[in-house]
């Protein structure tokens, strides 16, 4: 762990070792802005997305890693009394935040994908990138001849590289290796990452991200060997939480979307689609239809299966640094709040069509040009996220009883995060109470 600490933060060892030993211990946060989502014991929709708790000179107490008090900072210091603090630390009056929870992401890769993208600025087509080798075969052509210790290395430095821009959870799936032998590699690469940095990381199976070539006209059979082949090697190798599938024209139809998320479902999994992305296909319904923790994308998605998904609380997962890289119109959230959807954002982070780890650039994208409010969008890069990935009693609001995962701002409040664009507004990361970043 303290190797880790120094792979991280450099000079700051010291002060995180000592923080660390602290946050064993009885820990005052005091002469903070607070900002919070008020958890409601369910994903927050409609009104409720924008809800927000404040308190203006607030305070929090934390006994290892854990919130015990939150509030107004003379109704905390009342509370406790004459108790003894460790460490008391001063905020100097900055706007707190949870930590950002990102619950969509393909952080495990072997290579970038920076030729590709120029080709597309310059209008090359994407199937003609395809038709030359580009796309999802070279991140999956990468993978097969990686390690798994490359794949580790690489995935830790992006995951490092977000938790500096405030992400304190993050979902990462498998989906280059499209073999059993190489989703589990990734998944390897993917647990090794979560014992190697302080962040939260949840892994998702997706194994059906694309139909390989031996499998070009026979996908069916494809998804047989998912079912009886790769999902019970995944269960057995315990990493992944969660399984995934691309539903779209000329990937995956809704009902081998269907086989092989019930399947995952019978073994436990909790399910998740990109769903709708480019083309109405329905993933949306059946993500209600399935009780489907997120329904992803979501960019065709009709009227009728976003208000399926309300009615079975699915939340939708918003991509918008994807529409951003490949110039396409943004999801509509402010329809699908509107119909009762409670919304998340999440990065994509992936070498292809969203290359950023930055859930600040994310939340300034779904202000600025998806029509949410700063509340909506902190709601959306918090709470919400942690309901799609299924932790949200242990993360996604300052609450007590979860983790004291928090970010210090330079603003005055979340807005900044928007109003602020091009640089980072986070200036402290905290997590488990632990300050993480320097």
């Amino acid at each position: 762990m303290r190797l880790m600490w120094k792979m991280l933060s450099g000079d700051c060892l010291q002060d995180l070792n000592n923080s660390m030993d602290m946050a064993m211990k009885l820990q005052l946060f005091r002469n903070a802005r607070i900002f919070t989502p008020e958890d409601r014991g369910r994903p927050s929709s409609g009104n409720n997305q924008s809800r927000i708790i404040r308190y203006d000179h607030g305070a929090m107490v934390v006994r290892e890693g854990i919130i015990t008090n939150i509030g107004a900072e003379a109704d905390v210091l009342r509370a406790i009394g004459g108790e003894r603090f460790i460490d008391e630390y001063d905020c100097l009056g900055r706007s707190m935040i949870p930590g950002f929870v990102d619950p969509h992401t393909h952080c495990c890769f072997a290579s970038l994908r920076e030729e590709e993208f120029e080709l597309r600025a310059a209008g090359t087509p994407y199937l003609e990138i395809l038709r030359r080798g580009g796309g999802i075969l070279s991140s999956v052509n990468a993978v097969s001849k990686a390690t798994v210790a490359e794949l580790s290395n690489m995935t830790r430095d992006l995951v490092l590289r977000a938790l500096k821009l405030g992400t304190t959870t993050i979902e990462i799936k498998s989906g280059y290796g499209l073999t059993t032998e190489a989703e589990l590699k990734m998944l390897e690469a993917i647990g090794n990452t979560a014992q190697e940095v302080p962040l939260d990381v949840v892994a998702t199976f997706l194994g059906a991200h694309a139909v390989p070539a031996e499998f070009r006209d026979r996908s069916d059979d494809f998804i047989s060997l998912l079912i009886e082949e790769s999902l019970p090697a995944v269960k057995k190798q315990g990493i992944a939480k969660c399984c995934d599938i691309f539903c779209e024209e000329g990937v995956f139809s809704i009902d081998q979307g269907r086989r092989l998320l019930l399947a995952a479902k019978s073994l436990g999994f909790s399910v998740k689609i990109h769903a709708d992305e480019v083309h109405d296909l329905g993933g949306a319904g059946l993500a209600a239809e399935l009780g489907a923790i997120s329904a992803d994308h979501l960019l065709a998605a009709s009227d009728d299966n976003i208000r399926a998904m309300a009615k079975a609380g699915v939340v939708a997962n918003l991509l918008p640094g994807t529409a951003y890289s490949l110039r396409k119109p943004y999801a509509r959230a402010r329809d699908m709040i509107e119909m009762g959807v409670p919304v998340a954002l999440a990065t994509d982070c992936n070498p292809g069509s969203s290359y950023t780890e930055s859930m600040q650039f994310i939340f300034g994208l779904a202000v600025v040009n998806m029509e949410m409010s700063p509340a909506e969008a902190l709601v959306a890069a918090t709470l919400n996220p942690a309901y799609a990935l299924g932790i949200a009693q242990q993360v996604g609001s300052l609450d007590i009883g979860k983790q004291a995962d928090f970010l210090l701002l330079d603003g005055e409040g979340p807005a900044v995060l928007a109003y602020h664009a091009g640089v980072s507004s986070v200036q402290e990361v905290f997590k488990k109470g632990v300050r993480v970043t320097c």
